[in-house]
């Protein structure tokens, strides 16, 4: 009966220890889920073509449910405008493919349409522009994603003068006399300028 009498201080200690444990195990987890959607969320937002800017030199595609007329493919003109059957000319430089297809609505339920559905998506992105000691400078496409290095592909690769230190960028309406220092794994932007200098030898 006494040995029995002592091993029930023991049990009890050995349950608080366990309780403790589940807690503590607990603890981190839930500190944890936030932080995941939060990481998460970023490419979600760099990648969703509804988060992309329009502007001159995008090509875009308008669709509108079962009106084929005012279906069209158009390129955003310097101006940012686009010339849109029916409405005339349609400013799209500034404003997104979804704030654009509210406009568009808006603009079709005063008098044309009732509740239309519309529908915008880029088709082809406005052009990049690089230049200096590259195999072949010149403008090319944006694609989603872009990367100096793979900017730097596109155009041909460096020429044996270049300096991978003397990389830089303006960016699309920014200042080009005062253009920002890259590297390799930065960001490309539709419309941006990458200018590619000449190393000491």
């Amino acid at each position: 009966m006494k040995s029995k009498s002592l091993l029930w201080p023991f049990a009890a200690i050995l349950l608080t220890l366990l309780s403790a444990c589940g807690t503590t195990t607990e603890a981190p987890s839930a500190a944890v889920v936030p932080s995941t959607p939060a990481d998460g969320s970023e490419p979600v937002v760099d990648t969703d073509p509804d988060g992309y800017v329009l502007g001159r030199g995008d090509v875009i595609g308008i669709q509108v449910f079962d009106e084929p007329d005012l279906t069209l493919n158009a390129t955003v003109s310097s101006s940012g405008n686009i010339n849109y059957s029916y409405l005339g000319d349609v400013q799209v430089g500034g404003k997104t493919p979804l704030e654009l297809e509210r406009h568009i609505s808006g603009l079709l339920e005063n008098g044309f349409l009732v509740n239309p559905s519309v529908n915008v998506s880029v088709i082809e992105f406005r052009p990049f522009f690089i230049g200096g000691e590259v195999r072949s400078p010149g403008s090319y496409p944006y694609q989603p994603g872009l990367t100096m290095d793979k900017a730097i592909a596109l155009a041909g690769g460096l020429t044996d003068r270049a300096s991978t230190r003397r990389m830089f960028l303006v960016k699309s309406g920014g200042d080009a006399s005062d253009p920002d220092k890259v590297n390799l794994g930065s960001t490309v932007a539709p419309g941006d300028t990458i200018s590619i200098r000449e190393g000491f030898f």
